[in-house]
């Protein structure tokens, strides 16, 4: 299988679209999704859109100021990480709480701006990286590393 695929979303409805691939193609076990993009470029979207999809009917919220929003559905738990506001010292504090997240049955687990910790983490995990493009349209390059479960996108 070839380890990376790039999609052009030229709308939300496009985004949601490739969030709903992605739920599809998700293993039981503990998933790691990395998320890397400028300000705007439509993170928290994606992850509310891969909610939906993951059978979460919680309003998804960026987790910012707190750094870990859990929601949970009868199938899945979703853990959505924001690192933005930590500095490297305060990624590094977390990163043993946050391999513990990644390692759980029937979860998924999120990290936005997991630029901010590149060295800390997991081996096993997809990397999304989102590009702006124009006001409603994103270049999405994922990327699966090492022995990440996600089966297929193509």
């Amino acid at each position: 299988m070839e380890n990376t695929y790039t999609f052009i979303s030229n709308s939300p409805e496009d985004t949601d679209k490739l969030a709903e691939k992605l739920a599809i193609n998700l293993s039981p076990s503990g998933n790691l999704i990395c998320l890397y993009g400028d300000i705007g470029s439509g993170k928290t979207t994606f992850v509310k859109s891969l909610a939906k999809h993951l059978g979460i009917t919680e309003k998804v919220t960026s987790p910012s100021f707190v750094i870990l929003n859990e929601y949970h559905s009868n199938n899945v738990s979703l853990y959505h990480f924001d690192l933005y506001r930590l500095e490297k010292e305060g990624v590094e504090t977390i990163m043993d709480e946050l391999k513990e997240y990644t390692e759980k049955e029937n979860s998924v687990t999120v990290i936005e701006w997991a630029e901010f910790s590149p060295e800390s983490l997991p081996e096993n995990r997809i990397d999304i990286e989102i590009k702006y493009l124009g006001e409603t349209s994103r270049e999405f390059v994922i990327k699966k590393r090492g022995q990440s479960p996600l089966s297929t996108l193509h």
